[in-house]
């Protein structure tokens, strides 16, 4: 019994020795890791704020600029963690962590694959000079002032003040229509005249009438004017004209006063914008006969 137990703390007692030996041996190795280390974490922190700067530079979305600073910085730190295990000879552990990280992210890829998609696509919505905030557009059938685009959602402010969250994903694969590309909107206005007006003069008092109403922009954006169809009771046309202007109440705006301008003009022509009526005809002459009745008490 005193055999066995001698025989286990002697081999306790040699492995205790091979440890030490093998940690003597290796400081030399363990201190240049460490150094490797410290080296990676402020080399991190210097090229997470290096990011920041770069990034914020050309995105306005901050958490856009934090997210990619971060994983920055991972990057790094995972870079100094594997030369540091090589360091120390750990080749083998240097191999296990690489394979753990390959399979972790698969099942957390798969895991989170909406929410990654939406992630990835808020960081290159952020990069597109076309898509900022404050740029009025159109998408998904919904129409609205771009507030936010963070890593999760694409914000909207619709005219009627709603806020409108879409996801970045939907984003990125829907047709968008941006208003604020280009500093001039273009305004239609129809409207219809009695089948008895002058055409002619109706066209050329129209025209003359927007064009004194709203400041010309270049000779190749005139006023045009269109009649389009008969109506059920008056003629109708479409006038085209165009405004400086980025937002969906501006071209509310242009609206609202050509068509009292227009009103006004016609009124003080007399010419009529008749109301939908409908005229009966009867083929056949209906004959009234008057009956007076007489009484008498």
């Amino acid at each position: 019994m005193r055999e066995e137990l001698n025989k286990s703390f002697q081999s306790l007692v040699s492995k205790l020795l091979g440890w030490m030996n093998s940690f003597v041996e290796n400081i030399p190795n363990l201190i240049l890791a460490m150094l490797v280390m410290l080296i990676a974490y402020f080399l991190a922190k210097y090229v997470s704020q290096l990011m920041m700067k770069l990034v914020g530079s050309r995105v306005k979305q901050k958490s856009v600029s934090n997210i990619i600073a971060r994983l920055t910085t991972i990057m790094v730190v995972f870079l100094g963690l594997f030369l540091a295990l090589g360091i120390l000879n750990l080749s083998q552990t240097l191999t296990s962590l690489i394979t753990g990280a390959g399979v972790l992210g698969l099942v957390i890829g798969l895991a989170l694959q909406g929410t990654l998609s939406n992630t990835i696509s808020g960081i290159v919505i952020s990069f597109r000079d076309k898509i900022q905030i404050g740029h009025w557009v159109e998408t998904n059938d919904f129409a609205g002032e771009i507030i936010d685009i963070n890593l999760k959602n694409f914000t909207l402010k619709e005219s009627d003040n709603n806020m409108v969250l879409i996801p970045n994903k939907t984003i990125l694969e829907t047709p968008m229509k941006n208003y604020s590309l280009t500093p001039y909107i273009r305004v239609d206005v129809s409207c219809g005249v009695g089948y008895e007006s002058d055409l002619e003069f109706v066209q050329e008092l129209t025209k003359k009438t927007l064009e004194q109403t709203f400041e010309k922009i270049d000779d190749m954006k005139p006023v045009e004017f269109f009649f389009t169809e008969f109506g059920d009771s008056s003629i109708n046309f479409k006038c085209r004209f165009w405004i400086e202007g980025t937002k969906n109440v501006h071209k509310l705006n242009a609206t609202n006063k050509a068509i009292i301008a227009i009103k006004k003009a016609f009124d003080e022509e007399g010419i009529n914008i008749p109301f939908p009526i409908r005229t009966l005809q009867f083929n056949n002459q209906l004959s009234v006969t008057e009956i007076n009745d007489d009484t008498s008490n």
